[in-house]
């Protein structure tokens, strides 16, 4: 199971997103630093423009150039520094993966052109206007795991 530490000047973005995005999903990448053994801790995302109340489309050429400048800058460093995932909000519905979500995620992580041994999907949502949010990680064999979203303070 991993642990995927959100600080506070992210969680400050996420909340801004959902605010602007209201009833209507928005979502976007997760890059990340590996800082302990299977802790992962959330350093940039992306926030896309709003979907629908019920779906999000993530925009596929802006997230490969948010991940590259990523990589740029962190001088290329693929084990201390990568692309973790994707997330997006539920704001009507419960922070837990839907079917669509569920085979979307296992699509991402089986592509070969992605290369990842592993995928986050964060999802979050706001309860009394506080982040409220799920961690799962989705491995090549088509599993899925709960995993811990820690919300740092």
């Amino acid at each position: 199971m991993l642990k995927i530490s959100i600080p506070t000047d992210i969680q400050v973005l996420l909340v801004k997103a959902l605010l602007k995005s209201g009833t209507h999903e928005c979502g976007g990448v997760l890059m990340g630093e590996h800082i302990g053994t299977n802790h992962f801790r959330v350093n940039s995302l992306t926030i896309q423009k709003s979907g629908t109340i019920a779906s999000f489309v993530r925009g596929i050429t802006d997230a490969i150039k948010a991940i590259r400048l990523f990589h740029k800058s962190t001088n290329n460093n693929y084990q201390k520094f990568n692309y973790l995932g994707e997330w997006h909000s539920h704001p009507l519905f419960s922070v837990q993966p839907s079917s669509k979500d569920h085979h979307t995620m296992r699509e991402l992580v089986s592509d070969p052109k992605v290369g990842a041994n592993f995928v986050v999907l964060l999802i979050f949502h706001l309860k009394n206007n506080h982040l409220d949010g799920s961690a799962h990680t989705y491995l090549p064999d088509g599993s899925c795991y709960r995993s811990t979203l820690d919300l740092e303070r």
